[in-house]
């Protein structure tokens, strides 16, 4: 992810001067740990500010309104009782070469601030702090540093606001000329990158890269093998980097590696955003959502695996004593056996083998010698109650547990096909199984848990293809989709369907009434169906299709298990290249 440098920070705070100023804070909202959102008014508009001090991704710019959901930080809670109301004034950099932002708070426009707010756009010393303009103390910050952790600079509620230790290196001029600087930055023989950063302020690592790319100079350069005209050149791009922050004439694009503020190496791709603020947004949201993803997405796959592989052994165990009880005649007919052939026993036998009483074939039976034959035959007698009574108590633990099985399977097999962060959706899909997961009791909750992902507000769209046909192939992308297809999107005239016996997702083939599916379309969403589902790597996997009016789901079965009747079975092969060319054309 590309850090937010400072001429990024410059072009902020040139549009937000120029065309945001003075604004009415109508709405404080803190949507994560390090991530403050303000409602600005204008007298033409309204729109939301976003502030954030995250380690990887602090940043300021105009923002979509955060998710509506309740804001349980302190911090946000605490400054949005002094901002609301207020007017922001201005927005000044405390030195034009250093990534701190300085908001002004005050009553009306023209007059002095209340209350200052200081972003720190430090990597992973970034902070927010807000400070009373009169006393100049900290009133509340993003991040508290005490003087343990910093005997330099604590940063806590009540002290004197101090800003961070300035920068030493040398202020980049654009009336430099070519000798000095070629002379500051050829002065260790080095990397050209990494000189180009030792020896300015304001400079980044995607600068240096940018630029390098724009004067046609291999990344990997030394200092020693740059020739004469391609420093000249590199000259150029600095002072064409200087004149731009000067002058204020950024040009926002995407480039094939993140973005540029320069107009630098635009991906031909990409659309050109409409301002620095939509690139941002657009940019930095995608990246944060897609580590979100990751993220849970791999916590949630660990969980699944430990809950799966307890109760695999769970049943495993149950099983065991269910073979032994399946036994529970034969020790019944050995004391039937004994009780019937009493005058064969001898003191001291370990074993009589007596005819069986329907084939009359050998029938070994141990015994213990120190019992007579009717001991024997009542402690055969007990073995066989004892198992029946096994039986009895194991069975619906057994069937419990298999049940649950069978659904963390069906919900893994959902984690499985979400694999890829694409869009938006695909993190509130996510969400819609970790949510299902506490509905259904299963220890999910850790720290910060409810912070790091966004409420859910509506469904995620379902996973659409279209048919030989044209007909509309509905796929359900987890459980709450699975439900929400069978029962309440599926008309009487479609066709549902899923793998036989098989972990997997619901799929409707949506038909017009009166029409009827060709083969083609059945075998299309059959293929679907096999390939959202735990055996999408097998060559054919067998498919039911019935109607849906012909799905129930019994009471008190978690979401997305059903029962159907009165199916068909039709063969599906969920790797045949037509199908892996239609999702890689169709995929959302």
């Amino acid at each position: 992810m590309q850090p937010f440098d400072l001429t990024t920070l410059r072009a902020v705070q040139q549009d937000l001067v120029s065309q945001w100023l003075p604004a009415r804070i109508e709405t404080v909202q803190q949507i994560d740990l390090w991530t403050l959102c303000l409602c600005l008014r204008t007298l033409q508009t309204r729109r939301w500010l976003l502030l954030s001090w995250h380690p990887q991704a602090g940043r300021i710019h105009l923002c979509q309104p955060p998710p509506k959901a309740p804001d349980p930080f302190q911090f946000s809670q605490s400054i949005g009782r002094q901002l609301k109301g207020l007017a922001l004034t201005e927005v000044r950099l405390v030195d034009p070469w250093e990534r701190v932002l300085d908001l002004h708070f005050a009553p009306r426009p023209g007059d002095p601030p209340r209350w200052h707010f200081y972003l720190e756009i430090m990597g992973r010393y970034s902070n927010g702090v807000v400070v009373e303009a009169t006393s100049g103390d900290i009133y509340a910050c993003g991040h508290g540093v005490s003087e343990r952790q910093s005997s330099v600079r604590p940063v806590q509620p009540g002290l004197s606001y101090q800003l961070p230790p300035p920068l030493t290196d040398p202020v980049p001029k654009l009336e430099e000329s070519f000798v000095s600087w070629q002379e500051r930055v050829a002065l260790i023989p080095d990397q050209l990158e990494r000189r180009l950063l030792k020896s300015y302020r304001g400079v980044s690592k995607t600068l240096t890269q940018s630029m390098l790319r724009q004067a046609g100079i291999p990344l990997q350069s030394i200092v020693p093998e740059v020739s004469g005209s391609q420093w000249q050149q590199l000259y150029a791009v600095w002072q064409d980097w200087l004149r731009m922050l000067q002058e204020g004439s950024f040009k926002p694009v995407l480039t094939p590696t993140g973005y540029s503020l320069l107009g630098w190496d635009p991906d031909p791709e990409q659309p050109d955003p409409c301002s620095v603020h939509d690139l941002l947004d657009s940019y930095y949201s995608h990246h944060l959502n897609r580590a979100t993803f990751h993220q849970e997405h791999q916590r949630l796959a660990q969980k699944l695996k430990v809950w799966l592989q307890k109760l695999y052994q769970r049943r495993q165990g149950f099983q065991a004593t269910l073979d032994q009880s399946d036994k529970a005649e034969e020790a019944k007919q050995k004391a039937d056996l004994l009780m019937a052939h009493l005058q064969a026993w001898q003191p001291g036998l370990t074993e009589l083998i007596l005819p069986d009483f329907e084939t009359g074939d050998p029938v070994r039976i141990p015994l213990e010698p120190e019992k007579n034959a009717i001991a024997n035959a009542q402690a055969y007698y007990k073995k066989h109650r004892k198992q029946k009574r096994s039986r009895t108590a194991v069975w619906p633990l057994f069937q419990t547990t298999d049940q649950e099985i069978r659904y963390l399977e069906q919900v893994e097999s959902a984690l499985w096909h979400l694999d890829v962060y694409h869009q938006p959706s695909d993190l509130q899909t996510l969400d819609q199984i970790r949510q299902e997961l506490i509905q259904q009791k299963y220890p999910l909750e850790a720290a910060g848990s409810e912070k790091t992902l966004p409420k859910v507000e509506e469904l995620s769209p379902f996973r659409r293809y279209h048919s030989p046909s044209g007909y509309e192939i509905w796929v359900g992308r987890n459980n709450h989709q699975n439900d929400e297809l069978t029962f309440k999107l599926a008309q009487e005239q479609d066709w549902w369907l899923h793998a036989q016996e098989i972990p997997g997702s619901h799929v409707l083939l949506r038909l017009p009434p009166g029409d009827v599916a060709e083969d083609e379309d059945l075998q299309q969403a059959a293929d679907l169906a096999a390939h959202f589902s735990r055996a999408r790597h097998s060559e054919q996997v067998p498919v039911v299709y019935t109607r849906p009016k012909h799905v129930r789901k019994p009471n008190r079965t978690p979401p997305g298990m059903v029962v159907y009747s009165q199916e068909k079975v039709i063969w599906a092969q969920p790797q045949k290249s037509a199908l892996l060319s239609l999702l890689a054309q169709q995929e959302p």
